[in-house]
């Protein structure tokens, strides 16, 4: 049996994103988004036991309890967030390698307009994609940003935490739900107690939390969270959809008045090798809030692209923008492209098929 630690170190060094244990398998691990074996013999559930032990350490007995965890880990020097579950009476864990250190936001190929999130005072900001996406690493870089530059306090809730900051201007409290209080809810209502500037949510998971995160952004304290959803429209509706019918306008209304900013991220294969990210950025103005107050969220990608909307861009665009610019692969391209009728011919740009 390799020790995790080796996994981890021969992981880190393949440039590897997550760790896979199963058992009946070698252990694989992904690579710009592809799965490879890492070598070795298949794992037999009595290793698929021993890893889980030791990745869940004090917290084996609850997770036994609940057949899953989600953990925050540090393992031979890197940080990871592991998550154990039990499929078929087995063990299983996927283990995502995060950064050494919380990057810089400059330096993860965002768009310029990114920096301005945390110039924020209030309001609430999104980031929305995939999972594997790279919300929680934008997320960390923005609170990163913050704190080297502002004297504020900021308050996280996670599930697990993930980055390690070291507070420089800021005061921070990193809080882990499940370890350091029961629920999102719960951990956000006592964040509101304690005299926060910024408010970190690793993920707006239900009506609760998203309504005591509204309130927050309505009473001056800059919220950041995250929605897995693939377009900045589909987080406005995901959020609403979670309400019942009869709570959606005033839902719609909160999120009118708060609403700073979704920044949607795909991470997509670079020609020659690596992965890039292709962003979409909608900065509420006028014409937005109304949208989202009238529940008109289909106009949306219409005003997002709007003369005069400076720094908004829709995710078509964004990757058209990075084919042209020989980023990615016709194929890929084609392959991720949502509105068929963007794709240009072959010595052509040619962009039709958008509603104005």
């Amino acid at each position: 049996m390799i020790p995790i630690e080796t996994l981890v170190e021969n992981a880190r060094w393949d440039q590897a994103s997550d760790i896979h244990l199963v058992r009946g398998m070698a252990p694989r691990y992904r690579v710009n988004g592809f799965i490879r074996e890492m070598g070795g013999m298949p794992l037999a559930a009595e290793q698929c036991d021993a890893y889980a032990r030791e990745l869940a350490g004090d917290d084996y007995g609850l997770t036994v309890q609940a057949g899953e965890a989600e953990l925050g880990r540090t393992i031979a020097g890197v940080r990871c967030r592991v998550s154990l579950f039990r499929q078929r009476g087995s063990w299983s864990a996927a283990i995502r390698l995060l950064s050494h250190e919380v990057p810089e936001l400059s330096e993860l190929g965002l768009p310029k307009t990114v920096e301005e999130f945390a110039e924020y005072s209030h309001g609430l900001v999104l980031v929305a994609g995939e999972a594997g996406a790279g919300k929680s690493t934008t997320l960390a870089a923005i609170l990163d940003r913050i704190n080297q530059n502002q004297s504020k306090h900021i308050l996280t809730l996670e599930a697990p935490v993930e980055y390690l900051f070291t507070p420089n201007k800021c005061v921070i409290n990193q809080r882990e739900v499940g370890r350091d209080t029961k629920s999102f809810a719960a951990g956000l209502s006592a964040a509101l107690r304690a005299d926060p500037d910024v408010i970190l949510l690793s993920e707006l998971r239900d009506s609760e939390t998203i309504e005591t995160a509204l309130i927050a952004a309505e009473t001056g304290h800059l919220v950041l969270s995250t929605v897995r959803t693939g377009s900045a429209v589909g987080a406005v509706d995901h959020i609403v959809d979670l309400f019942p019918v009869k709570h959606q306008p005033l839902i719609r209304l909160q999120l009118s008045t708060t609403l700073k900013a979704v920044l949607n991220q795909r991470l997509l294969p670079k020609a020659g090798g690596g992965r890039v990210a292709a962003c979409e950025v909608m900065k509420t103005d006028g014409t937005i809030r109304r949208l989202i107050r009238e529940g008109k969220t289909s106009q949306l990608p219409a005003a997002v692209q709007a003369p005069g909307n400076t720094g908004n861009i829709l995710m078509d665009r964004a990757m058209q923008a990075l084919l042209t610019a020989g980023t990615i692969s016709r194929e890929t391209y084609e392959n991720a492209i949502q509105v068929p009728d963007m794709v240009p011919q072959t010595g052509q740009t040619r962009v039709i098929g958008m509603v104005r």
